[in-house]
């Protein structure tokens, strides 16, 4: 299988949209039509509870997770000489996944913000960073219960964690976890507007599901 057809496979696993299919199965709404209007996470942990939030999350985790696995499927790249290789193709093979999150095809292309798949995508590639992202997203969300703030934290300390404390040499890398920080902060625009003039929403994780009619804002994963 050819890496172009890995790379549509990927965009199309990306595009699976969890939280749209499990509103409309499950609680018989479209999720995109209450809340932030986002089909991510944090909007699903908004209007329909921590249970289905949580599972939308882990599920856009595991796209990313995924999406980054099938580089193995081609011999080349599981030879060690080729392992500089294999990280270019997975962070490929990641994007494509992210693409497909935030504009899936099964979706109408009205998708989340790719948080979580991204988060997928660099724990399959390199876990203690993402681990240390998780640190940051928890800690900031413990302090200031605003999800968009955690994100663009965890975010930025990306390419701080890649180019200062495990000092990854491809340079490759390095422009990617600085150009994920930059999407991040961009697609993050709203929220920032929101947050600097103290009308974003904060979260609860531990609240009971809220009325589907709550047209709140919030942050997005």
């Amino acid at each position: 299988m050819s890496e172009l057809l890995l790379i549509i496979l990927a965009y199309l696993i990306g595009s699976i949209s969890n939280a749209v299919w499990i509103s409309k199965r499950f609680f018989h709404i479209d999720i995109r039509e209450y809340g932030s209007g986002n089909a991510g996470a944090t909007n699903t942990f908004r209007v329909l509870g921590p249970r289905a939030g949580t599972v939308v999350m882990i599920l856009d985790m595991l796209k990313g997770v995924l999406a980054v696995e099938l580089a193995h499927i081609m011999p080349y790249y599981n030879q060690p000489e080729h392992a500089a290789q294999l990280m270019n193709f997975q962070l490929a093979l990641g994007l494509a996944a992210v693409v497909g999150h935030i504009f899936p095809i099964w979706a109408e292309f009205r998708g989340g913000k790719g948080v979580a798949t991204l988060f997928g995508m660099v724990l399959a590639i390199q876990p203690i960073v993402a681990l240390c992202c998780v640190g940051v997203f928890v800690g900031v969300l413990f302090l200031t219960r605003y999800v968009s703030l955690s994100s663009i934290l965890a975010a930025i300390a990306f390419p701080l964690l890649i180019l200062f404390i495990f000092k990854a040499h491809a340079f490759i890398y390095q422009l990617f976890a600085i150009a994920i920080a930059l999407l991040v902060i961009f697609t993050h625009q709203k929220n920032i507007q929101r947050l600097l003039h103290g009308r974003e929403n904060r979260v609860s994780l531990f609240k009971k599901r809220k009325s589907s009619s709550d047209s709140g804002s919030d942050g997005h994963v």
